[in-house]
């Protein structure tokens, strides 16, 4: 159940972590990252990062907290290469110590992928092979980790909330989710990160080289991504709508 306000989500944290959750209004992103890296989930909680056109902010600033937090980076064989490129340059110029590169089953591709064409034919069974089983995976034994969506974004990111409780128990927090492209330029700017290699040929949300196209100016920023699909998420923020479209997949009526 995704909760509607960080009330619910500061009531609802689970006792467990030892330390609370509490009310963030008024504090700052920098803020509340350190409350959570460092208070709430020492060590265990885990930043999941694309290493896309807006991801250096996020990354940018826990380096500044804590240079061996858990990033975890889903390695899905479709990448650009200047996805991977990006990444090794931010890793190296943040001093990040603990990136885990998150590859999906070889087995299941197999199987599932063979020639592999997928993304093609069912976009929501390669986006489940390829992103949301390595992510269960990676986030074992973690209870909380931090995304970088934000409702600038628009469709199933209009309304989210910082904070969410997720039905599986673990706990995701949204840092960016009010802030704007304007203020993401701007930090981008002020602390001289570098760019997404081909953010500056139109592509402004970035995922796989086969699922992803450049948009024009003034577009969705996540209208090029599965263009031609009715798809607008790759699964892993709503993992039961998209074991529902691989059940029906498996198991046609």
């Amino acid at each position: 159940m995704r909760l509607a306000t960080i009330e619910q989500a500061i009531t609802s944290a689970p006792a467990q972590h030892g330390a609370s959750l509490i009310d963030y209004a008024g504090w700052s992103t920098p803020g509340v990252l350190r409350d959570l890296l460092c208070r709430v989930f020492p060590r265990q909680i885990a930043l999941v990062s694309s290493f896309g056109t807006e991801s250096a902010v996020l990354l940018h600033m826990v380096s500044g907290i804590d240079k061996a937090a858990p990033v975890v980076f889903l390695e899905t064989g479709k990448l650009f290469p200047e996805t991977l490129q990006y990444r090794d340059t931010l890793v190296e110029r943040l001093g990040l110590l603990d990136v885990r590169s998150v590859q999906p089953s070889a087995r299941a591709l197999a199987l599932s992928d063979p020639s592999g064409t997928l993304w093609h034919s069912n976009p929501d069974v390669c986006c489940w092979h390829r992103k949301v089983e390595p992510l269960d995976e990676a986030l074992s034994g973690f209870p909380a980790w931090i995304t970088g969506r934000k409702r600038f974004q628009g469709g199933m990111r209009t309304a989210l909330p910082l904070i969410e409780h997720e039905p599986d128990g673990r706990v995701k927090v949204n840092p960016l989710v009010s802030w704007n492209a304007e203020q993401l330029n701007r930090y981008m700017s002020e602390h001289d990160l570098p760019r997404h290699p081909i953010e500056a040929q139109g592509y402004r949300s970035i995922g796989c080289a086969p699922c992803t196209r450049p948009t024009a100016p003034g577009a969705d920023p996540r209208a090029g991504r599965w263009a031609g699909h009715n798809k607008t998420e790759c699964g892993i923020h709503s993992p039961n709508a998209a074991n529902a479209a691989l059940t029906k997949t498996s198991n046609p009526a």
